[in-house]
């Protein structure tokens, strides 16, 4: 199985959808390599950025499922770095 590493960036504009967007970041949870989040309280915003190592179409619908939420807007940002991994 081949991943690749990449950084998602994402704004949340919409507290209501915090919850939803952390059961998310939970089921892919597996890929996750790490997560930087800051809340911009003067301009009532969060920013995350989440690093991950994944197949690219895994990364495709976290970020997907990520943008369809309710004021969250998601993109990612991918390397160059393609690996192998044994599957198991």
């Amino acid at each position: 199985m081949k991943t690749r590493v990449a950084v998602v960036s994402i704004i949340v504009e919409n507290r209501d959808s915090v919850e939803k967007l952390n059961r998310l970041l939970f089921e892919y949870g597996d890929y996750i390599i790490g997560r930087m989040g800051i809340p911009y309280r003067e301009k009532k915003v969060n920013l995350i950025s989440i690093a991950v190592d994944a197949p690219e179409d895994v990364i495709n619908a976290l970020t997907g499922k990520l943008g369809r939420l309710d004021g969250v807007g998601a993109k990612t940002n991918y390397s160059n770095i393609i690996t192998e991994q044994k599957e198991g």
